[in-house]
């Protein structure tokens, strides 16, 4: 037992330090004895050196409930105490025991509590990132990046496809632009595997790429210690308000989003809210604490790092490139090249080149295994060779002088060919002629009508032209027709209707 100025000592130590540690080294005694000392003052007992318990009739017991205490990692409850001193004699009340056990529990909590140094930000310094489950669109979970930016609070949400390091390094480029193009001096994250490989004696081994990001953005890459609140609570923080806010549930009756860019924009709506509310500790806003904090953050290259382009894939000579086992197509000047591919959202992103140079080339929907996505744009030389959608190509002057007349031409020619026209050569002649009597541009249009109808017959032109390509033209006749017509069944039933009226 201490003496009673000593005690008065340690206290004054405790009050002036706020530490059991620290008051335990200035006053030369246990810390746990500080904590004892500080949790009897707060109880109101008197002043003691071992625990206070305020009941002669459970001090005799106090010995007994302090082992449970332990036992039970400080989780025992008091009515379970009090049953089993019960069984070993004792006669006060539950109360007492209540009392008794809140008093050791104290002590106990005291004596292990972890204290935590708080962290103290500066402008400019530190930019935390987490992630979140966010919701699930067509089928597909989709991952909440959360960062944060310590000294303004400033809050970037930004959805993501996967957790892949592509899409950590294009988020956090995005970030940098959100931020005004600049970046801090540290960004602290989780010991995520996309920024460190394994851990030897407690130190992080970063990802190559991790390191070359570094570089690149002028930062340094920082993980967590684990289980250490104090230095990542923001981040994380920042996750559960993003989830409140934008993954539907019955709390705040949002509706399931029907694609990728609804939930990027109500990613930006909800993170643009916590931006512009007054923050409870700063007491302003983080967009406005933004405006004075980007004076100490240092700006970034103009185009992002390579890698934020997705993963490198060689274009196959048939101009495409395979992403997740499905194929995509490319503009065919890139065969033979590289090329990045990233999934944004529900779309497959493919760009080439590097650095600033680089440009987004094709974008598709994405696919699943085996299928393919082909844009006609992206083969402007194979144009016509379609074996169903065949266009006309000129390979002697007469052809030329007959396609030269227009789409007109090219279509009765196409039209032509698969009606198996006989002659077909005398025809193009005869509008060709025609051209320079009437002019290319009526000719021109009699043949696209004569294509539309079949009117493929020697001197059907001809009648076209004169009778006016506006107006109203009949089918062929069916005589030139190879199906056989009907016109002699008319005529019987209109005679068995006619007798039947005489009668």
């Amino acid at each position: 037992m201490l003496p009673k100025e000593k005690e008065m000592e340690v206290l004054e130590a405790f009050d002036l330090t706020k530490s059991f540690r620290a008051a335990g080294q200035l006053t030369g005694v246990d810390h746990h004895t500080v904590a004892r000392l500080v949790t009897a003052r707060a109880l109101g007992a008197e002043l003691t050196g071992e625990p206070v318990v305020r009941s002669k009739v459970a001090e005799a017991f106090a010995d007994k409930i302090t082992e449970w205490i332990d036992r039970s990692s400080g989780r025992v409850r008091a009515d379970v105490v009090h049953d089993k001193l019960v069984s070993m004699g004792y006669r006060g009340s539950e109360r007492t025991t209540r009392r008794v056990v809140a008093a050791l529990k104290g002590v106990y909590n005291h004596d292990r509590h972890r204290v935590y140094k708080p962290w103290i930000t500066e402008p400019g310094a530190w930019l935390q990132y987490d992630f979140g489950d966010g919701p699930v669109i067509n089928g597909s979970a989709v991952i909440l990046f959360c960062a944060w930016l310590a000294w303004s609070r400033f809050r970037v949400i930004i959805p993501l496809a996967d957790r892949s390091l592509p899409s950590v390094i294009a988020a956090l480029d995005r970030t940098f632009r959100i931020l005004g193009g600049r970046a801090p001096t540290y960004v602290l994250t989780d010991n995520e595997k996309t920024v460190t490989d394994r851990h030897i004696a407690g130190i992080a081994v970063r990802n190559q790429t991790a390191v070359d990001v570094s570089r690149y953005y002028g930062i340094s890459i920082a993980t967590c210690v684990p289980y250490d609140p104090e230095s990542k609570g923001g981040s994380e923080s920042s996750v559960k308000l993003a989830k409140a806010d934008l993954v539907p549930t019955e709390y705040n009756l949002r509706s399931d989003y029907s694609s990728f860019a609804e939930l990027e924009e109500a990613c930006g709506q909800v993170a643009a809210g916590f931006n512009a509310r007054i923050h409870s500790v700063t007491k302003a806003a983080p967009a406005e604490l933004l405006l004075t904090e980007a004076e100490a953050l240092h700006s970034i290259p103009d185009a992002p790092y390579t890698a934020a382009f997705g993963v490198s894939r060689a274009v196959s000579w048939s101009a495409t490139v395979s992403f997740r086992g499905a194929r995509y197509s490319v503009p065919d000047r890139l065969c033979d090249a590289g090329v990045w591919v990233r999934l944004a959202g529900e779309e497959v992103v493919i760009t080439a080149g590097e650095g600033s140079g680089a440009t987004e080339v094709a974008r598709h929907r994405l696919l699943g295994p085996g299928q393919a996505s082909i844009c006609d744009e992206h083969y402007p030389n194979r144009v016509g060779r379609d074996p169903l959608h065949r266009t006309p190509r000129a390979t002697k002057p007469s052809e030329a002088a007959f396609l030269g007349l227009g789409e007109g031409a090219k279509l009765y020619l196409v039209e032509a060919g698969a009606a198996g026209v006989r002659r077909i050569e005398a025809r193009m002649a005869e509008a060709v002629a025609l051209g320079v009597l009437h002019g290319p541009s009526v000719v021109d249009q009699a043949l696209g009508v004569a294509a539309m109808v079949g009117r493929f017959a020697e001197g059907d032109l001809g009648s076209i032209i004169v009778h006016g390509a506006t107006r109203d033209v009949l089918p062929p006749p069916p005589e030139h027709s190879l199906s056989a017509g009907t016109a002699a069944w008319s005529a019987l039933g209109a005679s068995s209707e006619d007798e039947e009226d005489e009668g």
